[in-house]
């Protein structure tokens, strides 16, 4: 997988959304231009790797981290920090 380079203060905030149960893949990959496996791949580098295991079984198959799959739009929190 060929990441772009990042700053560090980019993959941490990358890392920092990946994390938070409302912001999608989609947010993203719209505000830095990683596809859902290239977060994957970043979070498998950046992380511990119980770190990731513990990440990705608590992704995996969470409706909310998936904009097509959501039931809600109105609502959410916006951090200050991102675009959409």
């Amino acid at each position: 997988m060929n990441l772009p380079d990042l700053n560090q203060e980019t993959i941490d905030r990358i890392v920092e959304m990946a994390w938070e149960d409302r912001t999608t893949f989609e947010a993203i990959e719209l505000q830095f231009g990683l596809q859902e496996k290239d977060v994957i791949a970043l979070m498998r580098r950046e992380m511990q790797p119980s770190s990731f295991r513990m990440w990705r079984k608590r992704v995996t198959g969470r409706d909310t981290k998936h904009g097509e799959k959501r039931g809600f739009i109105a609502g959410r929190f916006k951090s200050d920090n991102q675009k959409t």
